[in-house]
């Protein structure tokens, strides 16, 4: 079958499990990943494999533009501190927690295979993000408090781009090509800086011209070109696309959307966002399902549960660490958004996909990669599908339709 009848049928599949999901009450993301595995299983249709060439041209750019867009900025003022904290120093005492746990448990445990601190670091940078994609789906999905809802999509959007330049960093640490500390963290601030930079400029100079016209078409396609263009020109300057694509979904939601678009365009252009974001969530958590390999897992499952615990416990380490420096401030949130921020860090595509891009010579890049689809899928599953019953138990869910 050719690829654009595989992608009609992929398709076709996440429209069905849509409407099976209305029903069921099951969160979107979770449906598509079960309905992946067991078509994967089955190896009736052979699908594309989600590459970081994919994620990175297709995929990603579209999403997180889509999410940065519709960004509650008013209540993204009131918690930009806490936003920062979790995305920055938060992903690097993450990314120490998880290698710890990993390491230490496996030496308890006897696991020979996860005793290596270089592979630690390298697993725990790959999964300290969470995934934008697999977050604001699942908290939009269950109209969480927006403020709550903000602070974990916000750290998502934001935590992607530091996660990928630190996974970046350890990989050429690991291989010999990064030596110094002052070095690695100088190139931190480069590569993050510059993808912001470029970010504000082409989310600018397309917020502009929006303010200068009235035309719904041409204004929507202004926005795919700052969402695709920002992280190109970022990639090929050597800057972080992520953090590019994000400031721009930011300056023209903000300069854009809400300051220069008349009522029309802006109905228009956050319609077709928000199918173009249902339409990638789609495809991509059905890609997530077809990459598991249910047998490489068995052979690794303790390992995996271990990988997985040890993700948790870094994210309520964090997030307990965040809500103590900020009991004092007018950010501090009620102690019963703890339990929902630990479990609201899914981990998602993205992780997939970083680890898929190691390079052919990492040490035990197999292992890594196995670990990385194992806790992945089970972070979407586990985690998105106990998330409406702690909702609704801490009573932060709304009424349901």
């Amino acid at each position: 079958m050719t690829t654009s009848g595989t992608l009609v049928i992929l398709y076709c599949l996440a429209t069905a499990v849509a409407v099976v999901v209305r029903r069921l009450r099951v969160p979107y993301t979770v449906a598509l990943v079960v309905a992946g595995l067991a078509l994967g299983s089955t190896k009736v249709i052979d699908p594309p494999h989600l590459t970081k060439e994919l994620l990175f041209t297709f995929f990603l750019p579209g999403l997180l533009f889509e999410a940065a867009f519709h960004l509650d900025l008013s209540a993204f003022r009131r918690i930009w501190g806490s936003v920062l904290a979790l995305a920055v120093p938060g992903v690097l005492l993450g990314t120490g927690i998880t290698a710890a746990i990993i390491v230490l448990a496996g030496r308890v445990l006897g696991m020979r295979e996860v005793l290596d601190w270089k592979l630690g670091i390298t697993f725990g940078a790959i999964v300290a993000a969470t995934d934008p994609v697999a977050v604001t789906s699942v908290f939009r999905d269950l109209r969480a408090p927006p403020r709550l809802a903000t602070l974990i999509e916000g750290e998502s959007l934001l935590n992607d781009g530091t996660g990928v330049v630190l996974l970046s960093l350890v990989v050429a640490y690991v291989l010999g090509s990064q030596s110094s500390p002052i070095a690695m963290s100088g190139e931190f601030v480069v590569v993050a800086g510059g993808g912001f930079v470029v970010g504000l400029c082409v989310g600018w100079v397309v917020a502009m011209i929006i303010q200068r016209l009235d035309e719904p078409m041409i204004e929507i396609a202004l926005t795919m070109i700052a969402a695709y263009g920002a992280f190109v020109l970022a990639e090929a300057v050597g800057a972080s696309g992520v953090l590019a694509t994000v400031a721009a979904g930011v300056m023209c939601g903000r300069h854009g959307r809400d300051q220069g678009m008349s009522a029309a365009s802006r109905a228009a252009t956050e319609t077709f966002w928000l199918y173009v974001a249902f339409a990638l969530n789609s495809i991509v958590f059905l890609l997530l399902g077809f990459e598991f390999d249910a047998r490489r897992f068995l052979s690794l499952w303790p390992e995996a549960i271990v990988a997985f615990a040890a993700m948790v416990v870094a994210r309520a380490v964090i997030v307990a660490a965040l809500m103590l420096i900020q009991r004092r401030t007018r950010e501090a949130m009620p102690r019963r958004w703890g339990l929902i921020a630990v479990w609201g860090g899914l981990r998602g595509a993205l992780s997939m996909v970083l680890a898929l891009a190691l390079p052919s010579n990492f040490p035990q890049r197999e292992l890594v990669i196995a670990l990385t689809t194992g806790v992945v899928v089970a972070s979407v599953i586990v985690q998105g599908m106990f998330m409406p019953l702690l909702l609704r138990r801490v009573e932060l869910a709304t009424a349901s339709n």
